[in-house]
């Protein structure tokens, strides 16, 4: 009995090792939105290389550069039908399929990259990525946070918001969209690696791209001599992964637990990488010759205005739209409990203009 009790659990212990060795053998196929042009995509490739070293003896992830496999507009589609496992994304790309992905991405004159931090990581945030993308089978894990974006640049100097009427503007986004129609602005929708040639040609008046690390990147100061800040069209940006349910599924929880701790970690590394690059972009932009202005005061109340004007028009439009945005509403006036009497040592702005949370409910 004790010999067979001995060839039981030595048979246990095998195949206890050969389930080990399965989980080992899982690889992933990972693409992204991003080219290897554009600096955006070492936040996609932090993460994929945390998570090697995390939870390689379980899964290994082969990382391609966006239009490496397939346009970066595929990648959507591919994460969904499993043709791959994963895709690093912005979110606002998919606003076509449910509204409710453009404020996961980016707001308008709303949310700074703190904010996003403190909403996704404590006040329901998570939870409503998830529900998102859950409705087409994935997965989503946000990774990437970027303060706000540079704003306008181009040959013709934009100073004030009466500068922007009846200019072409390339923007991204519908409500961003939106917001600058009001202000006389005509919104051109162009890829991210049309931008360059479209200032150099002069298709557009001036146009707006990512934050001054990025826009720096990818040559914006060749062709740009004048910025106009602040960017209020992107008030922080959020990148995350798409993952294929089946693909989550088949994951221990263990391996899912570290990948979302690697998460967590390259969004702390993304928001200080981000701020550096920033900096020495900016820095670069000066050196460069690029003219750098800021709105007044008055200007920036009125985009306010406009934008909590355009919010509750988008939420009464679609219901996940109007979800997200109470929620995040409710963040900042919760948050004003604590931030508004800790200035100037808080870390978010203080607001005394928001959408109107009350005409947001009556959508939902």
């Amino acid at each position: 009995m004790k010999y067979q009790h001995a060839i039981l659990t030595a048979s246990f212990a095998i195949l206890t090792s050969l389930g080990t060795s399965a989980q080992a053998q899982q690889s992933w196929t990972m693409t992204s939105t991003w080219p290897d042009s554009i600096d955006a995509v070492k936040i996609d490739r932090h993460w994929a290389e945390l998570v090697n070293k995390l939870a390689g003896n379980e899964l290994q992830i082969e990382f391609f550069a966006g239009g490496t496999l397939m346009p970066g507009t595929e990648v959507f589609d591919a994460t969904e039908t499993g043709s791959i496992e994963a895709a690093g994304d912005w979110p606002g790309y998919w606003a076509g399929r449910n509204p409710a992905f453009s404020p996961l991405a980016t707001t308008t004159s709303l949310f700074n990259a703190v904010d996003y931090l403190n909403w996704i990581q404590q006040w329901g945030g998570r939870e409503l990525y998830q529900e998102i993308y859950g409705q087409f089978g994935l997965v989503y894990l946000p990774y990437g946070i970027l303060n706000n974006e540079s704003g306008f640049m181009g040959r013709t100097p934009i100073k004030s918001l009466a500068d922007l009427d009846g200019k072409r503007l390339r923007i991204a986004g519908r409500d961003q969209g939106r917001v600058l129609e009001q202000l006389g602005g005509s919104q051109v929708t162009l890829a991210g690696g049309e931008v360059y040639q479209a200032i150099e040609r002069g298709v557009v008046d001036a146009a707006e791209f990512s934050a001054p690390g990025i826009d720096y990147s990818v040559g914006l100061a060749e062709v740009a001599d004048y910025w106009a800040t602040p960017g209020w069209h992107q008030s922080a940006t959020v990148f995350g992964v798409m993952i294929n349910q089946d693909a989550w599924d088949a994951l221990s929880e263990e391996t899912q637990e570290k990948l979302k701790i690697a998460a967590d970690a390259t969004m702390a590394w993304s928001l200080a990488w981000s701020e550096r690059q920033s900096t020495e972009g900016t820095v670069k932009f000066r050196e460069a010759g690029v003219e750098i202005s800021t709105y007044g005061a008055e200007d920036m109340a009125r985009i306010q205005e406009i934008t909590n004007e355009v919010i509750v028009r988008g939420a009464c439009e679609h219901p996940d739209h109007a979800k997200v945005y109470h929620s995040m509403i409710s963040y900042l006036q919760h948050y004003a409990n604590w931030r508004d009497v800790s200035v100037p040592y808080n870390m978010s702005r203080s607001f005394d203009n928001l959408p109107d949370l009350e005409a947001i409910e009556a959508c939902l």
